[in-house]
């Protein structure tokens, strides 16, 4: 990239090797971009700390300001990345230009919902005289200041003191890899923002805003995890599986809506839960209303996609029905969570009804496929379902027919459970559901990312093309398999495309991408899991770089197809199970 004269970056870090090894790798990210900045290295004094550090970022940027007046200054934490700097930041020509706190949605903008209103990760400060004010303010307050606080504090009182008479830009939620709501023409994103773990140790130790609707519900859930990050582990899993056993997870993590959008909020929840439960007339008289009175955004097509799935296995022709955990979000729905109740589907006439993973259980339900293991309940019938990371403590009491394999069943043991010895993902019964022949390909390649790398800026190959994983209903899942039955290869960070092209036998490439690795929610410990259950080598994405017209696939691409007996252990597995409900 061209170098920028109108524009300079600065951050400073400590010198230890954590914030030293973040300063080098941002230097050489900013280089890469042609991009003048400034990067200091502070020595820590002693007494200092986390909180100390931080407010000094409020007089170096003003510093900063100060030294290059004829030059936009952006601040970025150091162990953020920025992958591009799109033209509508370097050209914007408001004062200031920044996230709104929390990266969220201008939906959810105001004080009534958070505490202060800029995320302090990333800012850019225009060379107006009221963006210089603003900045020199800060410093001046933050110079007079006795009060234990971080640079947003001091930030926050200059951007309140000034904003009256100021411009500013808020970047979009999708600018941040894994945040917002992709859709068609969604911007890319160019920022990926990196977490210490310092903010929730000194949260409540240092001078807050305080929001004008904090509730006791997110102050509870804050106590919880102070309380569990001081707890010796084993202590914090068992906690934690009581936690998750009797729904007090979900109650914490559920959010409400605020006055002004009570009414559209609930209409679109009258439609997600007439559509759970298969109630045609009022899940069709809710979505006509919404559909006339409102113009839907891309948030409430989503919802409103997944509300039609729901209603396709609610609104089966029968008398009896069963209970399926599995994860229904992001909506519309990701591909390899929504395969749970496709398949559970083809193998039973009674209607499919969903039980949230995070919510108590009335009622006797199955879990199966899913990296949902930490949320088996006592109640559970549980075929096939996987953990994400060993570090936990499982319902003993489940009924266990099948887990996805070794790694998982040694965690059932050691929580008390019985030894499991049927494995297999539930997902590769794929081809069995919807058979597709491979004949002729298409010498092409197919990219399918896993959804929290959707925004991730990538160069694909001339002979690539990219499919979209954000789906939940069964024609769209079938129209993807049938296409990704055509290409010569296959592509993919997401786990269950990995594992519908091993139950077709298409070539795949299990992969990562550099300086993502830990975007994919655990400790990578499914992988290895799901191989060693269905009877092959234990196996780990590779991380490639993000031009992926450079990477040589060949090497890291595998050719397997599970075998008859193993599919067939599966679905005896699942039958079993359903004979439980």
């Amino acid at each position: 990239m061209a170098p920028n004269s109108n524009v300079i970056i600065c951050s400073f870090y400590t010198a230890d090797d954590y914030y030293r090894a973040h300063g080098e790798r941002l230097a050489k990210n900013l280089e890469s971009l042609g991009v003048e900045y400034v990067l200091r290295e502070i020595e820590k004094q002693d007494g200092e700390d986390w909180a100390d550090i931080c407010r000094k970022k409020v007089p170096f940027l003003a510093e900063v300001c100060a030294a290059n007046p004829d030059k936009k200054v952006f601040w970025v934490d150091v162990d953020c990345m920025i992958l591009e700097l799109p033209e509508y930041i370097l050209n914007s020509t408001a004062d200031i230009i920044g996230f709104q706190r929390g990266y969220s949605s201008p939906l959810n903008i105001g004080y009534d919902r958070r505490a202060r209103f800029w995320e302090p990760s990333f800012w850019g400060v225009n060379i107006t005289p009221l963006a210089r004010k603003m900045i020199a303010d800060a410093a001046d307050i933050e110079k007079e200041s006795t009060v234990k606080a971080t640079d947003d504090y001091f930030m926050e009182e200059a951007w309140r003191a000034n904003c009256d008479n100021m411009t500013f830009q808020l970047i979009p939620s999708n600018a941040v890899v894994g945040m917002g709501t992709a859709g068609e023409g969604s911007r890319g994103a160019f920022f990926k923002f990196g977490a210490s773990g310092n903010v929730a140790e000194f949260r409540g130790k240092v001078e807050q805003h305080i929001s004008n609707n904090r509730g006791l519900k997110k102050r509870a859930l804050d106590a919880a995890k102070k309380i569990e990050a001081k707890l010796p582990t084993s202590t914090s899993s068992r906690l934690r599986l009581i936690a998750d056993t009797v729904g007090i997870t979900g109650v914490l993590t559920t959010t409400k809506s605020n006055s002004e959008t009570q009414e559209r909020s609930a209409l679109l929840a009258r439609i997600q839960d007439t559509g759970k439960i298969g109630d045609g007339p009022k899940f069709e008289k809710a979505k006509a209303l919404f559909e006339e009175k409102y113009m839907l955004n891309q948030t409430e097509a989503n919802v409103i996609s997944a509300a039609n799935s729901f209603f396709y296995y609610a609104s089966k022709p029968s008398n009896d029905s069963i209970y399926l955990a599995w994860w229904e979000k992001p909506f519309p729905g990701n591909f390899g969570d929504w395969l749970s109740p496709l398949i559970v589907n083809h193998y039973t006439d009674k209607k499919i009804l969903f039980q949230l993973p995070t919510k108590l259980a009335a009622r006797q339900h199955m879990i199966g496929l899913g990296s949902i293991g930490r949320f088996i309940k006592p109640n559970s019938v549980v075929v096939g379902t996987g953990i994400s990371t060993d570090e936990l403590t499982l319902a003993k009491g489940a009924k266990y027919v099948s887990v996805r394999g070794p790694v998982t069943a040694r965690v059932v043991k050691e929580s008390g459970g019985p030894e499991v010895t049927s494995f297999g993902d539930p997902g590769v019964l794929i081809s069995r559901i919807f058979p597709v022949e491979r004949t002729n390909t298409n010498n092409r390649v197919a990219l399918v990312r896993h959804f929290t790398h959707k925004t991730i800026p990538l160069v694909l190959g001339e002979n690539m093309d990219e499919l979209d994983i954000h789906m939940s209903h069964p024609e769209q899942i079938k129209a993807l398999v049938e296409t990704l039955n055509q290409y010569d290869r296959v592509v993919t960070s997401a786990m269950h495309i990995f594992i519908t092209c091993q139950s077709y036998g298409i070539p795949c490439a299990l992969i990562t991408f550099e300086g993502f690795e830990d975007s994919v929610h655990g400790s990578g410990i499914k992988y290895g899991d799901y191989a060693q259950g269905v009877g092959l080598e234990s196996i780990s994405p590779v991380a490639v770089g993000l031009n992926l017209s450079k990477i040589d696939f060949d090497n890291i691409t595998t050719e397997h197809k599970i075998g008859t007996n193993k599919l067939d252990e599966v679905e005896q597995a699942i039958l079993k199970g359903l004979s439980y409900l």
